[in-house]
């Protein structure tokens, strides 16, 4: 078994509570959680879930990876990814440069078709993939867009720089993610896709729901919406409108209103049963599945348990759902089982979502943090929990 040591979430509470001269007791007032839990997440025994970090994290007035650790550096040096962050970045650095004279650049229509498989890379959960073919494109996209501008390259770029935030939330590089998001604005304005400008503006939702700050992620998704009423009524704006409702039902979860989850996720049943499953949109995964699993998420988020274990038990996940979001579906489900006791089970299911998709869960916080707290919870320690926590430098 694993010693437990002070590299854990809850440890780096303590230390920036004690670097802001805070008591346990003068923390906790400023939390909407208990001094109890607050002192079982310090020493170890209670895992730190997303919403608890982020609370901290306000009123501590720090960002949520000071708290986290993210990006996880070893991990991320041992598996050789972080030598592909700095390409990445430069990359995202082009953008106003003009067109490159000295750059050798495939077609146009190789391009567009390049940067729509590396969306599906990073739905496959194969991050390296897209990772190390993601510089290139840009910089081929960024040349191609300045010296012969049209709509479908700018969407193209679009759609990369979104690859580009895909990969750095995926691995813990926040800061990056934020430049990616300021560039695919930029792009999609140039495109003049309100629909792409309404996807934009979901991801920066998720960013806000990461922090804590419901408020700000909501007026985005209300933003995402005025975009897509620019749009026509098509299959696409309707997907785009759907996932904005369900990004916001998460967002009113982590803000504890039930009155707008059960309305956002009515919205978005009534958009999926209208169009069906349109995954391909925006490699969004918009459809009756992710409808069910956000409801599902939903509950995880407002610690109502043992109903989010009842909605994961009838869900049927269909063979063509992304990878990436299968794999998000079993990490909330272990921590589900988990928090009910089922220790087994939580455990079968990190070890699948590993199978499934090994660098997403490695480096996931929610995934990190419930194998943490099965350590912590087992008297015993099996082979394979011991083997997880190794796996994630525990």
């Amino acid at each position: 078994m694993p010693a437990p040591d002070d590299d854990h979430t809850g440890a780096r509470i303590k230390e920036q509570r004690r670097l802001a001269r805070l008591t346990q007791r003068q923390l906790a007032a400023l939390l909407p959680y208990s001094y109890s839990l607050l002192n079982q997440v310090e020493c170890g025994a209670r895992p730190a879930t997303a919403d608890f970090v982020a609370a901290c994290a306000a009123a501590l007035k720090v960002d949520v990876t000071v708290l986290t650790g993210q990006p996880y550096v070893s991990e991320l040096q041992r598996d050789r990814l972080a030598e592909l962050i700095r390409p990445i970045r430069e990359a995202l650095d082009l953008y106003d440069l003009g067109p490159d004279p000295g750059l050798a650049v495939r077609p146009t229509s190789r391009l567009i078709a390049v940067a729509d498989h590396l969306c599906a890379e990073v739905r496959a959960t194969r991050l390296r993939n897209a990772a190390r073919a993601l510089p290139d494109l840009i910089a081929e996209l960024t040349h191609a867009a300045w010296s012969t501008p049209s709509t479908a390259l700018w969407q193209a770029l679009a759609s990369a720089y979104r690859t580009a935030q895909d990969i750095s939330v995926k691995l813990g590089y926040y800061d990056l993610s934020s430049v990616a998001l300021d560039r695919m604005a930029w792009s999609a304005e140039r495109a003049s896709d309100p629909c792409l400008a309404a996807v934009r503006q979901y991801m920066r939702a998720l960013v806000y729901f990461r922090e804590g700050e419901y408020q700000i992620g909501r007026r985005l998704v209300s933003s995402g919406h005025t975009f897509v009423g620019q749009a026509d009524e098509t299959r696409e704006a309707l997907a785009v409108a759907g996932q904005l409702h369900l990004g916001a039902s998460v967002i009113s979860a982590r803000a504890a209103d039930g009155t707008a989850v059960r309305l956002h996720i009515s919205e978005a049943r009534r958009i999926a049963e209208r169009i069906g499953d349109a995954s391909d949109v925006h490699w969004l995964s918009f459809g009756p599945t992710n409808v069910a699993l956000h409801k599902m998420s939903a509950a995880v988020e407002m610690r109502q348990y043992d109903d989010a274990l009842k909605q994961a038990r009838k869900i049927k996940l269909p063979t063509r759902l992304a990878t990436s979001r299968r794999a998000h579906f079993l990490i909330d489900q272990a921590r589900t089982q988990m928090e009910t006791g089922r220790t087994e089970s939580a455990l079968k299911s990190l070890v699948e979502a590993r199978r499934l998709a090994p660098e997403q869960t490695r480096y996931h916080p929610a995934a990190r943090e419930t194998i943490t707290g099965l350590v912590h919870m087992a008297r015993r320690t099996p082979d394979n929990l011991n083997h997880m926590a190794v796996w994630i430098g525990l």
